[in-house]
């Protein structure tokens, strides 16, 4: 079974992003980049999956900075992945990244392709319903546990209020949520052997670009916390009748 798991570097959880002088971008020099959390799940399902069934997996990535983008993908070698693959471009946006894995993928051997359901910096979760609607497949989102079986993925996914099952047929696209697996940490012997696994680097097709950017700007800092103890009931009422704003 051919694998294909979409990843993408964010930056770590605890950086405090600074912004370029116009507004425009944000400032990636001295930024720790890590693997999307939210692929950090769908590699680990797809590893699942490949030692049940067998089969490859293959993680892609868009990214026109070799030096933050393939330690990244290095890691995802380690950690058991059997390839990995850059297309040489900026992620302008979700639709410019559909496009280039589309191109990509074209004239490849594809079952499955997982990404995760959101990357952590812009969350526009559309990512894999747009890979799907350009390789005319079905996709499914929000998937919380699947398997093959019968050579269709069954599984569960989050819808309002709930949760549904599902079966579709090959070739799919799905996007994970955190629940269907663990993310797994590279031991020695991975880290050793990513540095024999291939890692080419592609160049891009050309995709247009639906999205602009007129500026950045940082959060309103919050206002500072009023604490009341138990016994200061009265003056809270009093505090939220006079005072408190409503958001």
């Amino acid at each position: 079974m051919n694998i294909w798991v979409c990843i993408s570097k964010t930056p770590d959880t605890t950086t405090k992003i600074q912004f370029t002088p116009d507004g425009k971008d944000w400032v990636r020099e001295g930024v720790q980049f890590i693997i999307n959390p939210y692929d950090d799940h769908a590699l680990a399902a797809a590893l699942l999956l490949k030692e049940k069934v067998g089969g490859s997996v293959t993680v892609l990535m868009v990214d026109d900075d070799a030096a933050t983008a393939d330690p990244v993908l290095r890691k995802a070698l380690a950690i058991g992945a059997d390839k990995a693959v850059r297309i040489n471009a900026r992620p302008a946006d979700s639709f410019y990244v559909a496009s280039q894995v589309v191109g990509y993928l074209q004239g490849q051997e594809v079952d499955l392709v997982i990404t995760g359901r959101e990357s952590i910096d812009s969350n526009g979760s559309g990512l894999g319903d747009m890979i799907a609607g350009q390789c005319g497949c079905a996709s499914v989102s929000f998937v919380k546990h699947f398997e093959l079986t019968d050579g269709h993925i069954v599984g569960t996914r989050f819808i309002e209020g709930g949760e549904e099952d599902f079966k579709a047929g090959l070739p799919l696209v799905i996007s994970v949520s955190k629940e269907v697996a663990e993310p797994r940490i590279p031991n020695m012997r991975g880290i050793m052997m990513a540095r024999r696994k291939p890692l080419e680097t592609v160049e891009p097709v050309e995709a247009p670009i639906f999205t602009e950017v007129l500026s950045y700007e940082p959060p309103q800092s919050r206002d500072k916390c009023k604490i009341f103890t138990p016994d200061e009931v009265e003056q809270l009422v009093e505090y939220l009748q006079k005072e408190a704003k409503v958001i």
